[in-house]
């Protein structure tokens, strides 16, 4: 009797992998918290709004406290805020580093090149196609553009820490600190439209984007990627 054909079995792997999963909250955890101290120093600790109101509680106390004073026990505070954000901007680093890994070390259906070279294939051969298909492409083409944004905020964030010592930054060191907010305030807009652009999905067609991010989600594997 000859025997029946068997129906292959579909292979998948996870979509994100571990290291990138560890990547995308650890990252998402830095750049919160390095916009925190900004908004800490520019907004909350606001020297020149504060030392009207510092003099004014002091004088109610009796004790005389000129400007200058003021604005050096504020010193001493930036410079611990400060610090923080240096720290913050060195951790940022070895994690764009460990992206790097993990594009690296992941599976061929996990690495970004791969996920955006099938979709803008995937977009060329239906030119056509509907606005889900051209928004998934450009997503991931603003995911390259963050990937740049974050190397530019680590390079002048490391030329602005070591202006002093070496002469050559030191020079450009207000040109460089120029990029940096521009940088910055780029980053703070990508994440902002990536936070509405998960809401808005997650409330949609796409469910489940959130608990993919976490949990890894599922992707089918492809037979010439099994090669």
């Amino acid at each position: 009797m000859p025997e029946l054909p068997t129906a292959s079995v579909p292979v998948t792997v996870k979509k994100y992998s571990p290291l990138l999963r560890l990547w995308h909250w650890s990252s998402a955890a830095v750049v919160f918290g390095l916009l925190s101290t900004i908004l800490f120093l520019r907004v909350i600790i606001n020297m020149r709004g504060l030392l009207p109101k510092m003099q004014e509680r002091l004088s109610e106390q009796g004790i005389t406290a000129t400007k200058e004073q003021l604005r050096g026990i504020g010193g001493l505070v930036s410079h611990r805020i400060w610090d923080w954000h240096i720290y913050l901007g060195v951790t940022l680093t070895l994690l764009l580093a460990l992206r790097i890994v993990a594009e690296l070390a992941s599976p061929l259906v996990q690495r970004f090149r791969y996920r955006l070279r099938q979709a803008a294939r995937l977009h060329d051969a239906m030119p056509d196609t509907a606005f889900r298909l051209r928004h998934s492409v450009l997503v991931k083409y603003s995911y390259l553009v963050f990937y740049l944004l974050l190397l530019v905020m680590v390079a002048t964030g490391l030329c602005l820490v070591y202006a002093d010592d070496v002469p050559a930054l030191h020079e450009l060191e207000h040109t460089i600190k120029e990029v940096h907010n521009v940088n910055m305030y780029l980053i703070i807009a990508f994440v902002v439209v990536h936070l509405g652009g998960v809401l808005w999905a997650e409330l949609h067609k796409d469910h489940g984007i959130t608990s993919d991010m976490i949990h890894g989600g599922e992707t089918p594997v492809p037979d010439a990627a099994r090669r």
